[in-house]
């Protein structure tokens, strides 16, 4: 039994005739009746009482209606399946972020694919550090991620899609809450507050740095496995901790008073990263949505390749 039998099986039960069936599938009539001869054989039982006036479903060929119906129908879905996947309107695209820096950039971005492509499934994938959502792209378990990194991997692609600036985030009864700005030597002996020491992190790395830099080795008193766990810590007066401006902002944490670093008046940027090379169609539409979601910051550089 193929498609073709049960098109013509539907052709002559909705029309009960022969000739305006045949019509309908333009086709000859004879072709027609062989067809449905077939169809008959294959099912072993007569589809159709035929006389040289009428033309009438038996009770057997009612019984068929439906079913032929239905498996049509399904192709017809499959094909509709199919053709919109194929054109980027439905499908499934994973994205990792990592800490609250990245909620601002998540919602604007979902809320344009869904408005967009009500189709495409964003399945969001939290990571404690960037580096992690850039390695299972790079990996394919992730379509795209939010990210930073000094050097862009080999086979992968990225647009900065936010400036970012390093601070500090201290408790709002502290002294250095009155300052506008401060650096890092002034911070000598201070309680900090931070992330795990894990090899990839880009914002502790550059608190270590600076540190260095400074003269000294950090007071570490507390490590907090993540920016929402530091900041709470910071509000509780536990010390103060070297986050990124828009990790501070879009955590909702009264006792926090962000203040601006002398080292690091140029800003960073988070960026959107993929697989280069990547035709999933669905990742095609999102990239486009994100252009006008996340515009790229006036003065972005591209991100250098090793």
């Amino acid at each position: 039994m193929e498609l073709h039998h049960l098109q013509a099986f539907l052709a002559v039960a909705e029309e009960l005739h022969f000739g305006r069936a045949a019509e309908r599938m333009h086709m000859a009539q004879p072709p027609l009746s062989r067809t449905i001869k077939q169809l008959e054989k294959e099912l072993g039982a007569q589809l159709f009482d035929r006389t040289t006036r009428s033309v009438r479903l038996t009770t057997a060929g009612q019984a068929l209606v439906e079913p032929a119906q239905q498996v049509l129908d399904s192709v017809r879905v499959a094909r509709s399946a199919v053709r919109a996947a194929g054109l980027g309107e439905t499908g499934r695209v994973r994205l990792g972020f990592a800490g609250p820096s990245s909620h601002l950039l998540i919602s604007g971005l979902a809320r344009l694919v869904r408005q967009r492509h009500p189709g495409i499934e964003l399945s969001m994938q939290s990571v404690t550090y960037a580096y992690e959502g850039l390695r299972s792209v790079v990996d394919g378990q992730l379509d795209l991620a939010f990210v930073r990194f000094v050097v862009q991997p080999v086979g992968i692609v990225s647009r900065a899609v936010a400036a970012e600036r390093y601070v500090l985030a201290v408790p709002s009864s502290h002294p250095l809450a009155e300052r506008e700005e401060v650096s890092m030597a002034e911070c000598l002996g201070e309680p900090f507050i931070t992330l795990p020491a894990d090899p990839g992190s880009s914002v502790r790395d550059a608190f270590v740095r600076s540190c260095h830099e400074a003269g000294y080795a950090p007071d570490i008193v507390q490590v907090a496995p993540d920016s929402w766990t530091a900041l709470a810590l910071v509000a509780a007066g536990v010390g103060i901790t070297f986050t990124v401006d828009t990790a501070v902002a879009n955590v909702r944490t009264e006792g926090i008073t962000m203040v601006r670093l002398a080292e690091w008046r140029e800003p960073v940027y988070a960026r959107l990263a993929w697989r280069e090379g990547d035709d999933n169609p669905a990742l095609r539409e999102v990239l486009r949505a994100s252009e006008e979601a996340l515009p790229t910051p006036p003065g972005a550089p591209d991100a250098p390749v090793v």
